[in-house]
């Protein structure tokens, strides 16, 4: 079958998924090789796969990161730019400030340009990750001692629809995607195990304690639509008035990555 843009998407997003839940340990050698291959092919579609050759080269850049492997950082950062990769805000993330102070990489990111709708939305984009840690940490805490059987989703904010004034903006919007995917499968691993094992003590325990189950499952699904209302309110808005004219981005370090 031959390669198309959507493909090499979900392609992508399964690997960078397999990335973050599994980890370098586990993924890490075929995560890479596969991301390798996606700028193989990727380059292969012509102009409309350059942002994917992009995305791949920002995810090797992002393996690098955990692995402190600074060359190998450079190298797949300098393509991705190259090919329109120009998320400045992530660039502000704790674990690359020391490569702030290396020239190479102030010289990638002194080629990046950003108009101010794209960097709003940036921000908005990081923001989510965080908030959506933030969300399952508190589920998972919020679940402890559940006696239901039921199982809770995480609800999660829609991704922004607008048309991006550059192509480095997709390639956010697929790694909080991504992102989204990998918190939703460990959540509802844990839930499953729960629910599974809320069943089987419920089979065997002649003290079964079902007027709590009834409590927990009413609460459970309270606190559902809670998180489900504040995941729909916090989607994105474009600024009005917001510029759409190509700018260098903010100066390396004046930028606070959303927490």
């Amino acid at each position: 079958m031959a390669d198309t843009v959507n493909s090499l998407v979900a392609r992508v997003h399964e690997l960078l998924v397999a990335h973050l839940t599994q980890g370098a340990a586990a993924r890490g050698a075929e995560v890479t090789a596969g991301l390798h291959d996606v700028v193989a092919r990727a380059t292969a579609l012509g102009p409309e796969g350059t942002w994917l050759v992009a995305a791949g080269h920002a995810g090797l850049a992002g393996l690098g990161i955990a692995r402190g492997e600074v060359e190998r950082i450079l190298f797949h950062l300098d393509a991705a730019v190259a090919a329109g990769f120009n998320d400045c805000v992530g660039l502000h993330v704790a674990p690359i400030h020391p490569l702030h102070d290396d020239p190479r990489f102030r010289a990638v990111y002194q080629r990046m340009r950003v108009t101010q709708a794209d960097l709003d939305e940036f921000f908005w984009l990081h923001q989510e990750m965080q908030i959506m840690a933030r969300d399952a940490t508190t589920a998972s805490v919020d679940n402890v001692g559940r006696l239901d059987t039921g199982v809770s989703l995480l609800p999660q904010a829609p991704l922004p629809t607008r048309e991006p004034n550059t192509v480095g903006v997709l390639i956010t919007r697929l790694d909080l995607a991504a992102a989204q995917t990998a918190v939703q499968q460990v959540a509802l691993k844990a839930e499953f195990q729960r629910s599974s094992g809320n069943t089987s003590l419920s089979l065997i325990d002649g003290e079964w304690d079902d007027p709590r189950a009834t409590r927990d499952a009413w609460y459970a699904d309270e606190l559902e639509t809670r998180r489900r209302r504040a995941a729909e309110a916090r989607a994105f808005v474009e600024r009005p008035g917001a510029g759409t004219t190509l700018v260098p981005c903010p100066p390396l370090g004046s930028i606070t990555y959303p927490v």
